[in-house]
């Protein structure tokens, strides 16, 4: 595998090569995978043993019809199936909600699942990208957030909570105000594929609230949860209109008997299914606890199965995961083709304690000691430029740096056209309002952030200019809401990034009158003053070529309003 590693990850259509892939360049066993977010916890022995035992029937017949899965995962959710429909994994559900339900643009913090930037990118929509701060430990602020849409006239906003893949977590009650503030919208898309996971609130799913709105989508997972990303299968929920236009869509076998046979059997395992998730829970404390350890490795706070990791300077990630695998067969994600990341990043899964102290004492040899290559800090790798694994997309991205048809962009700018104006180079942060523009980068916090409450004049949506800047007034945070204690995390070891110094910050873009609005823009132009992709990664030149108890429990005992933990 040591001479075909580098070829493995270039050659491949994901971020990372698969296990089978893997596994059949080495001996005939995988390495232990601190890549792909997985429960290791679930199912169960005896539920493998009692797959293994009907695996034949199984894979011999078809399986029922979707609807009569989507039936009894609904009986066991205790939601309405009208309001439900299951998809063979999340990316076919965001797929059909690209082709259905987005119709022009569509805003999303970066970094974050790339299906969320590349599905519609690939379809020709406008994508938005709002980036998070690494100075504030990648927080999404929720304001900032709804003024920047605001600013740029999107028409789907999207939120996952967890972040994918820092971690960062949005309390329930500023999620719920966030999608009041945006009800004029075509659609608001919350992702929760990763929420069981979460412990800093008891009910943190937004699900209930989702099917009342005729504008919000709910994304759940299923394959993470419950240990088998191989099955594939993910629901979402919606009010009875918006999730029957995504079900009628849906073939009538795109569940298989895998599928099935699992939903089938969760009624059986439900203690099982939540004591794997507390032991997660206390996996990812110990784990990011061990990391916080390494010198220079800053660890940031995650309410995910995940912890995000910066490698100490000089390290390069690509450089760290091929000698992870190689050296000491251990799968890590490399972050650097995350929109709004670098490879500077590492994602890594939280797996049993005698895995974490594998992964640790590797970490330990590849970046500080000598014994091997020496330290990996001064190796220089090649391609780390953004690859999203699909050809249409990264030409967009890279051949025309952002510029979309070639020259459109710099002719439109130098005919004064409105609504289009110079992004900032390099470095030069993101252009905000006035009202977002002054604010001074905060260190990483060394607890969850409660979540500031939105500005009053963001709740009534019948008195909303969409357009309109926001002044200071209107950012007064609004009465206290009440919210739970936040959990403790570690607190990174590295400094937060210096601020940039006030002169070479880009001027403050206003966005035009709503009528002055130009029509859509196309794919890779600037969106409204905003920045295109590969002014979001801060990169001005084209990257290289894409290389005990029975039965489940009530729903009203479980830590969230979808009863699945």
């Amino acid at each position: 595998m040591a001479d075909n590693v580098t070829s493995l990850f270039r050659s491949t259509a994901a971020h990372s090569p698969s296990m089978a892939a893997l596994t059949r360049e080495s001996d005939g066993a995988g390495p232990v995978d601190f890549c792909i977010p997985c429960n290791p916890y679930f199912p169960t022995p005896a539920m493998f043993e009692d797959m293994a035992v009907r695996l034949r029937e199984i894979i011999t017949y078809y399986p029922s019809s979707a609807d009569t899965i989507t039936a009894e995962l609904c009986s066991l959710l205790r939601l309405p199936p009208q309001c439900v429909a299951m998809g063979n994994g999340s990316t076919e559900l965001i797929t059909w909600i690209d082709h259905l339900l987005v119709r022009e643009s569509l805003a999303v913090p970066v970094p974050t699942f790339g299906r969320w930037t590349d599905q519609p990118m690939e379809t020709g929509k406008r994508v938005d990208m709002f980036p998070l701060q690494e100075s504030s430990g990648f927080a999404l602020d929720l304001a900032q957030y709804a003024e920047f849409i605001r600013a740029r006239g999107t028409r789907v906003a999207v939120i996952c909570n967890p972040n994918n893949p820092d971690g960062g977590f949005l309390h329930r009650h500023a999620v719920v105000q966030f999608m009041d503030a945006m009800a004029d919208l075509d659609l608001v898309v919350i992702d929760e594929s990763f929420l069981e996971f979460a412990d800093a609130e008891n009910e943190p799913s937004v699900v209930q609230e989702a099917m009342l709105r005729p504008n919000v989508v709910v994304l759940r997972s299923l394959g993470k949860n419950f240990g088998l990303h191989g099955i594939r299968f993910g629901y979402l929920v919606a009010n009875p209109a918006l999730a029957g236009k995504v079900r009628s869509m849906l073939p009538k076998w795109n569940l298989n008997s895998f599928a099935e046979h699992v939903v089938f059997m969760l009624k059986e395992h439900g203690a099982e299914y939540a004591q794997s998730l507390h032991q997660v829970r206390r996996d990812r404390m110990d784990m990011s606890g061990q990391l916080s350890a390494l010198p220079g490795l800053t660890v940031y706070p995650s309410q995910g199965n995940f912890l995000f990791v910066r490698l100490p300077v000089g390290a390069e990630g690509t450089v760290v995961r091929d000698r992870m695998l190689t050296e000491h067969r251990i799968l890590v994600r490399e972050c650097g083709n995350k929109i709004g990341s670098s490879s500077r990043f590492l994602r890594l899964v939280v797996r049993p304690q005698v895995d974490v102290r594998r992964l640790v004492t590797g970490l330990e040899q590849v970046l500080y000691g000598t014994s091997r290559r020496g330290a990996a800090g001064p190796e220089q790798a090649t391609g780390t430029g953004y690859s999203s694994g699909t050809p249409a997309v990264d030409r967009l991205v890279s051949r025309t740096n952002g510029a979309g048809m070639p020259g459109l962009a710099a002719q439109a700018a130098g005919a004064g056209v409105p609504g289009l104006a110079a992004a900032p180079g390099a470095g030069a942060g993101m252009p905000l309002p006035a009202a977002a523009s002054a604010a001074v980068p905060q260190p990483v916090p060394q607890q969850l952030p409660q979540p500031e409450p939105l500005p009053q004049s963001l709740a009534p949506v019948a008195a909303m200019t969409p357009a309109a800047p926001m002044g200071p007034a209107a950012m007064a945070p609004a009465a206290p809401v009440a919210a739970p204690v936040p959990m403790a995390a570690p607190v990174p070891m590295a400094a937060p990034a210096p601020m940039v110094p006030a002169a070479t910050v880009a001027p403050v873009v206003q966005a035009p009158p709503a009528a002055a609005m130009p029509g859509p823009t196309p794919p890779g132009v600037p969106a409204r003053g905003g920045l295109t992709a590969a002014q979001v990664r801060g990169t001005t030149e084209p990257g290289p070529a894409p290389v005990p108890a029975a039965g489940w429990p009530h729903s009203q005992s479980w830590p969230n309003a979808a009863g699945m933990g």
